[in-house]
């Protein structure tokens, strides 16, 4: 592994149980789903990766199992060099707060009996106990005012919020415990296409705020074409074509990539 990647990901597989009917019984001949399929990938410190593909294609999967949300059937996953899937206590303490997720829905992802600054600061209660409740609440206004939100937000609640706003709070939550790479699950897909633009601007400067590694989700070209400094295209569990963004935005290969663009008016690159 190069000095340079923060995250290798190597043949990583994951399979779900086909679905059956209430009433049906597994057979061995029973097919399974396959998600994700043989996927591998390096990211290097300061990238922006963006995956694209249609829903179902298994890139929300994909994005699980490398915040190991989900274990893989099988693969390996190395983060800062060090054996991300085989981790365990303090070394898996450690490396997990060095990766954060910002997630599809900014509604349900957010407690709703809890208040924005227990939501925000909960990383710190749980990663640094140490820190007094003083210093986690000045901890948490300061994030909260860097993804545009006034401390007033602290005492507040998700649902006193706009789409958009829900979102920032998810970010800062994110952002808390200054983690080196963000995975990004359709970020913006729950929100108007206004409100989704200004969600983007605001990745755009906090990735460069906070020395971010960011990894894209979407199933939407111009989303990616926004962020992405690499895109890869995923098809049916596999990376059908990996490339940097102006390659595969302006002169595709595969023709899953070609029917994708083809679906899209104007591409902003």
């Amino acid at each position: 592994m190069s000095d340079a990647h923060i995250l290798d990901v190597r043949d990583l597989r994951k399979s779900f149980p086909a679905a059956t009917g209430a009433f049906d019984r597994r057979t061995p001949q029973s097919s399974d789903h396959v998600a994700v399929d043989g996927v591998s990938f390096s990211l290097e410190r300061g990238e922006t990766l963006g995956i694209v593909g249609e829903s179902g294609c298994g890139k929300t999967t994909l994005a699980r199992m490398v915040l190991r949300l989900i274990e893989p059937d099988s693969g390996e996953i190395r983060f800062r060099g060090q054996d991300w899937l085989g981790a365990r206590g303090a070394e898996l303490r450690s490396l997990r707060r060095g990766i954060q997720m910002v997630f599809q829905d900014p509604v349900a992802s957010l407690n709703p009996r809890m208040r924005v600054g227990t939501i925000v600061g909960e990383p710190l209660a749980i990663h640094e106990p140490q820190l007094s409740r003083s210093d986690r609440s000045a901890r948490t206004a300061q994030i909260l005012e860097a993804v545009g939100l006034g401390g007033d937000a602290l005492g507040r609640y998700p649902h006193e919020f706009s789409g958009g706003q829900r979102q920032r709070i998810g970010i800062a939550r994110a952002l808390i415990l200054r983690p080196e790479l963000v995975v990004a699950d359709e970020p913006v897909s729950a929100l108007d296409v206004s409100v989704g633009a200004q969600i983007l601007e605001l990745l755009a400067r906090l990735r460069q705020e906070f020395s971010l590694t960011l990894i894209l989700i979407s199933h939407s070209l111009p989303v990616v074409a926004q962020l992405a400094s690499r895109v890869a295209v995923m098809q049916g569990g596999r990376f059908v074509e990996t490339g940097t963004a102006d390659q595969v935005l302006k002169s595709p290969e595969h023709p899953y990539t070609q029917a994708l663009l083809a679906a899209v008016p104007e591409i902003p690159v």
